[in-house]
């Protein structure tokens, strides 16, 4: 059964049962149709609208036995990390303890002698995901569990497909590079997200790696497909959790809502909008993104910007990133002219993400007017 709330955020939280728009209630019992035909354990999503209550829907458990979902429920964020991520190392920018187009070289010593002759690599193309090696270079090392300093010193060596800058490559294993940075020069990843983003949002239940997930007072357990419609719960792997800024951090639903209220403008003493401009900032073509299926009859441009995809959807800009690891997928992602976003998190391996996100939008951009203050 659907469990849909509106959460308002004004000094604090507050719930009620609500029937939100039509075509919102009509999206949640779509959603409810295919998760109960597909025996989706669990699932999350929300509709943020800038300076209004926020549509919550919650479905499942944490596990077979477990605790229903709520909005506390925590749940692994995957590669929707690097929004996070993005958004830090922007900050820092901002405050002049780091720049864009600082050379990798000077932020970690493995890169030291890396690919002399060629455009450095610099701190926005590991973020900006345009390092110009190999998609997904040694991602199979991280889920063998290879030290992170080897990996790293393996990618030094490798030889790009293209300049850095020149083509857009999205990696994982690069953003060690930003762990190892935190680690030299400050404490570690974890504590400076939490500073500078996690503590200033008030964001109760975000934070970063396994064993703070594991400690949360409740938290969605990953679940992995055994059939067709079958699933059971697994482990917490280790793996991407080294690579935290790439895929390490943890939030519940409420977490979210706050993140994507920050993103919208509500937050400016934290986040503001020169940051959210930047980060989404079109940089690099991403051409295979127009033939994701669900997405392609969509999707008329695509590119990566900082941490974020910036898509012409239907004619408007949506800004989207995605997350999946062992157990989860995660989408995220907001139309800046509409002032709106939207939250799915999933303890669940399940691609009918792939088709509810952009359903949403489909739905949503078909009645909906842009913010007269931000029309392009």
């Amino acid at each position: 059964m659907i469990r849909s709330l509106l959460l308002c955020l004004t000094s604090a939280f507050c719930f009620s049962a609500t029937a939100a728009d039509a075509w919102f209630n009509e999206f949640a019992q779509h959603i409810q149709r295919k998760a109960v035909h597909k025996n989706i354990p669990g699932y999350t999503f929300a509709f943020i609208e800038k300076g209004k209550p926020a549509a919550v829907v919650v479905y499942g458990k944490e596990s077979k036995t477990g605790a229903p979902i709520d909005v506390d429920t925590v749940f692994r964020l995957a590669s929707v990390s690097k929004t996070f991520t993005s958004m830090l190392m922007a900050k820092y920018v901002e405050h002049k303890e780091l720049d864009w187009s600082v050379p990798v070289a000077d932020l970690v010593p493995q890169f030291q002698l890396v690919n002399k002759g060629v455009t450095p690599l610099s701190l926005q193309h590991i973020i900006g995901q345009s390092s110009g090696y190999t998609p997904n270079a040694y991602d199979n090392l991280i889920e063998a569990n290879y030290p992170v300093k080897r990996v790293l010193t393996m990618l030094a060596g490798l030889k790009p497909l293209c300049n850095p800058g020149d083509c857009y490559t999205y990696q994982n294993t690069l953003f060690a590079v930003v762990d190892e940075y935190f680690l030299q020069h400050h404490s570690s990843y974890g504590e400076a997200l939490q500073n500078a983003l996690i503590t200033p949002l008030k964001m109760p239940h975000a934070s970063v790696g396994k064993t703070a997930l594991q400690n949360s007072e409740k938290w969605a357990k990953p679940h992995v497909a055994i059939s067709k419609n079958g699933w059971r719960s697994s482990s917490v792997r280790d793996d991407y959790y080294r690579y935290s800024p790439a895929a390490g951090v943890n939030a519940s639903m409420r977490d979210m809502v706050i993140w994507m209220r920050a993103l919208l403008g509500e937050s400016p003493n934290v986040i503001g909008p020169a940051l959210v401009k930047q980060v989404t900032t079109p940089l690099t073509k991403s051409k295979k993104e127009l033939y994701r299926r669900q997405w392609r009859k969509h999707l008329s441009d695509a590119h990566y910007g900082l941490g974020w995809r910036v898509y012409e959807f239907d004619g408007e800009i949506l800004n989207y990133h995605g997350g999946w690891v062992k157990g989860y997928r995660a989408d995220v992602a907001f139309a800046p002219d509409f002032g709106v976003g939207y939250v799915m998190l999933m303890n669940a391996e399940s691609n009918l993400i792939n088709e509810f996100t952009p359903d949403f939008w489909q739905r949503y951009f078909k009645y909906a007017k842009p913010l007269q203050a931000n029309t392009h």
